[in-house]
């Protein structure tokens, strides 16, 4: 099953359906396309009113839909919208995974997707999914994504600007060492719906629940990246949750690109040597590995400090028998949140942010890439590296739907 959720999407919805129903037919069948219609009951008048005519276009039919199996959730007529305080995309998403799951046959190990009403998927995009699942061992997935092109010049910037932020974040983790060096994209993941269950669910954040979702899985089920296809998220502006692409492309219009600077090569370093100091000395007591980490940064032990490692460390020692325990253990507790508060906490002291070739520079000369000056060659380099398999140039990317 794939769930939409879809917010004052009238004029990207259907494009998104479009791209899913270019599918084969025979998988068309396969997949159920769920789309949660919704707003909060507090929204503005004018996606209020968007909702609705969502509503109606899709009770309408659309011819060129015909070969999929499409549903929609209605929870945006009056009495039925979701609660002011707490009905985000979160929530939404929740809403049609849960639904989902009363529907899908549990034999065979069903998948759930998830995707957003304004991103464009590949004719591929149904077949790498049931091949990946078929073949992982991990019950979830990332989709390998790029951003569609900005309706101008200076929009696709800073689209390019984000898109390698993100991706420069995720290489320094994966030079790092760190388990959590996957892309968190709400169009682009997936899993099986045995995982779903475990984790509890999809939480009900207003914004960034593809990011704790994910961690969940990985901490929980594995999270890998699949090959074979590629999404397509939308490049435009967004007020509507407070952080994520939209509302980075808008802060960057309003205050210049230098509002989304990136986080400096040092960080990773850092991040690097404390991962491999605890892997190295996974029988060391917690003073020890405190004072190992004071060593390599003293910003680092103020981190640790501030989260009580030498205590925690000694619980992980008692409940975790042997080194492989101990360390699953220990990624449990040191996640991917831990691990960006880390790089925040550096940030804000010894390594202030800086211009993407700065930060950039470095990483690619740790990873043995070739050096790429220059914001769109660096992106492709990236999209090269991290995409994998079913990659394709800039050129390739779909402009924005009408």
């Amino acid at each position: 099953m794939v769930v939409i959720p879809a917010l004052a999407e009238s004029a990207t919805l259907f494009a998104t359906l479009s791209s899913l129903a270019a599918n084969p037919p025979e998988l068309c069948e396969r997949f159920l396309i769920l789309v949660v219609v919704n707003h909060r009951a507090d929204a503005p008048e004018e996606d209020k009113a968007d909702s609705l005519a969502t509503l109606r276009l899709l009770a309408a039919g659309d011819p060129r839909l015909s070969r999929l199996r499409l549903a929609w959730v209605d929870a945006a007529t009056p009495g039925l919208e979701m609660p002011s305080k707490g009905g985000g995309v979160g929530l939404a998403r929740r809403i049609g995974l849960d639904l989902a799951l009363a529907r899908v046959e549990q034999q065979g190990g069903p998948i759930l997707v998830c995707l957003d009403a304004d991103t464009l998927v590949r004719p591929d995009y149904l077949a790498a999914l049931r091949e990946h699942f078929a073949a992982s061992r991990c019950g979830a997935a990332v989709i390998p994504f790029q951003h569609q092109r900005g309706p101008s010049p200076e929009s696709d910037r800073l689209i390019t600007r984000y898109e390698l932020f993100l991706r420069g974040y995720v290489l320094g983790l994966s030079l790092a060492g760190s388990p959590y060096a996957f892309h968190s994209v709400g169009s682009a993941m997936a899993c099986r719906a045995d995982a779903y269950l475990k984790i509890g669910g999809m939480n009900s954040r207003s914004a960034g629940e593809d990011f704790y979702f994910l961690q969940q899985l990985a901490r929980t089920v594995g999270v890998r990246q699949l090959a074979g296809t590629m999404v397509y998220p939308s490049a435009r502006a967004s007020h509507r949750v407070p952080f994520g692409t939209g509302r980075s492309v808008s802060r960057m219009q309003a205050n210049g690109e230098r509002d989304q600077l990136f986080y400096h090569p040092a960080c990773f370093r850092l991040l690097g040597a404390w991962l491999s100091l605890v892997a190295a000395r996974p029988g060391a007591d917690g003073r020890s590995l405190r004072e190992r980490a004071g060593e390599i940064s003293p910003c680092l032990g103020e981190y640790l400090d501030l989260n009580r490692f030498e205590e925690l460390w000694g619980k992980l020692q008692r409940n975790n028998p042997g080194r492989e325990a101990l360390l699953k253990a220990f990624h449990g507790w040191f996640d991917g949140l831990k691990t960006m508060k880390l790089i925040h906490h550096l940030s804000a002291g010894l390594f202030p942010r800086c211009e993407p070739d700065k930060a950039l520079a470095d990483l690619f000369a740790w990873g043995g890439l070739a050096p790429v000056s220059g914001m769109e060659d660096q992106l492709e380099a990236l999209r090269d590296l991290q995409n994998g398999a079913g990659g394709e140039r800039r050129d390739g990317v779909p402009a924005p739907a009408p």
